[in-house]
């Protein structure tokens, strides 16, 4: 038994009702804090998953009472700001979510509070700055700017200078932009025949997301050639922003709500003409099959978006079961360490990228499903730096113990913590850092 009313029923998860006004009464979201917050000191399982737990804890227990009621309400903001949304708490650990009557989710309650921060101009403006990817994106993306700013975040005076003014840690290896954007520079092929499958649409609609887009085009560049080398047809979203997930992060709902405004009407109509749509970044993936739909519950074209929305390698295992994808792999992948991202842990998809990557022959896949500590623009800042690193070390570790050939998250942030966390432990000698869909079209020998 999971101590949930009627024994082994799945987490299910209410509606956000940030539109109500009660959202946001202070004493109201003080009162369920404090509530959630006695539950989970009285459980305790999650201590080991980030930050938030441990901070929660310590406050309990240098208490005068040794119970939450001894803790100062300002202090809540402590175990707020550590929490970063992953999720993982609600979907693999608490007894207590919905449907048990105490009604638990620990990561809403947490969202609730950042946007009531947020609502009450309690957000630095860094933090606002660090939130706006897809702007920051067009600004540092463009190619004379490209070479400029990736020189600068090599540079130990240019870096300290962006420590003190946007609070990113001067020790964090940053993502380079790239001179040229997926988006404008794509060659997507679409005149094979459209081939459905009993559980997969034919047809796939691309959302390139800002860190593709303005990072790494290369991956989509990677994803592009997969679906070409599988005759399935595909195309452009024709009008895109970010995803909101660094906005949701924040606690900014209205901008997720503006930025839903413009990528949700082009995405359903793409849905509703039977395309699959796949991103590369589990949370792009993620804030549109669960975040958006349970922050908009009304809204059909958010649906529409969520039904047709898929992870990359969700939609070729479903292709592969539907015997429509090609597996005429040519060259060996050799060892690889395979991290689960959070954010594609609680798709509850399973381990999708593992089960293609293994059908690759000379292959062989570790798997390593615990959170590398990251988490967006959380682990860039120099506030959790420190802490980012610390909880990634079990992960370090694993992959170290592998001693692959190849680092592999779909999470491409991640995967650079945590190649950036096992050189610091003068370990990964050798060892690439590879996107999944890097090592698909590797396998290919595209």
């Amino acid at each position: 038994m999971n101590g949930r009313e009627g024994g082994l029923d799945a987490p299910m998860r209410h509606p956000v009702p940030w539109k109500d006004p009660e959202y946001y009464d202070q004493g109201g979201l003080y009162s369920e804090l404090e509530r959630v917050f006695h539950i989970c000191h009285g459980c305790r399982r999650c201590v080991n998953l980030c930050n938030a737990f441990p901070t929660l804890f310590d406050l309990v227990d240098k208490s005068a009472t040794l119970e939450v009621d001894g803790v100062s309400q300002q202090d809540y903001w402590k175990v707020v700001d550590q929490c970063y949304l992953c999720d993982i708490c609600f979907m693999t650990k608490c007894p207590y979510v919905p449907p048990h009557p105490w009604n638990v989710d620990f990561p809403h309650l947490m969202l609730r509070a950042k946007a009531w921060k947020y609502r009450e101009g309690q957000v630095r403006w860094r933090d606002r700055v660090l939130a706006s990817t897809d702007a920051l994106g067009k600004l540092a993306a463009i190619p004379v700017v490209a070479q400029a700013v990736n020189m600068a975040n090599r540079m130990p005076v240019a870096r300290r200078v962006l420590q003190a003014v946007l609070g990113v840690d001067r020790r964090r290896e940053l993502p380079p932009y790239a001179p040229r954007k997926f988006r404008r520079a794509a060659r997507i092929d679409q005149h094979w025949p459209v081939r459905d499958g009993a559980r997969t649409p034919g047809k796939v609609a691309l959302f390139s997301t800002c860190y593709v887009n303005y990072n790494e085009p290369g991956i989509g560049d990677d994803l592009v050639a997969i679906l070409a080398h599988n005759e399935i047809p595909a195309v452009l979203v024709r009008q895109e922003a970010c995803c909101g997930m660094p906005r949701l992060e924040l606690g900014d709902l209205e901008g997720v709500h503006r930025l839903k405004d413009v990528n949700v009407p082009a995405l359903a109509d793409l849905a509703r003409c039977g395309h699959a749509i796949l991103a590369a970044v589990p949370s792009c993936v993620l804030m549109f099959k669960q975040e958006l739909p349970l922050l908009f519950p009304e809204d059909a074209d958010v649906a529409a978006v969520r039904d047709a929305m898929f992870d990359p390698f969700e939609y070729f295992v479903l292709r592969h079961r539907d015997g429509l994808l090609n597996t005429d792999f040519r060259s060996p992948l050799g060892r690889i360490a395979y991290h689960v991202p959070c954010h594609s842990r609680v798709q509850n998809i399973g381990q999708k990228t593992r089960e293609i990557l293994q059908l690759v022959p000379g292959t062989e896949v570790t798997t390593i499903e615990r959170c590398s500590g990251h988490d967006g623009t959380w682990g860039v800042k120099q506030a959790y730096f420190e802490q980012s690193m610390r909880i990634g070390r079990p992960v370090f570790r694993q992959v170290r113990q592998v001693d692959a050939d190849f680092v592999s998250s779909d999470c491409p942030i991640a995967g650079r913590h945590i190649l950036q966390g096992v050189r610091a432990d003068a370990g990964a000698v050798g060892m690439q850092r590879a996107h999944p869909l890097t090592l698909l079209r590797k396998a290919y020998g595209l």
